[in-house]
């Protein structure tokens, strides 16, 4: 389980590097940006999700 304290910080690279695809697409008037800035945004949104998730699971298992 000690593997999922690091997994979320993959889902910050890949936020990174959408945004960077993305506005590469839009500076090359590429049409497909959008969807870049959309995986983007999903994520970072499942950055903080599994970040708050592993919190909880945290203070769950102290109270063990």
């Amino acid at each position: 389980m000690g593997y999922l304290k690091y997994t979320q910080y993959v889902y910050i690279l890949f936020g990174i590097y959408f945004i960077y695809d993305g506005v590469v697409k839009f500076n090359e008037g590429n049409e497909g940006y959008p969807l870049s800035f959309v995986i983007a945004g999903m994520a970072i949104f499942m950055f903080f999700f599994r970040r708050r998730f592993l919190k909880k699971m945290d203070d769950r298992n102290k109270n063990k």
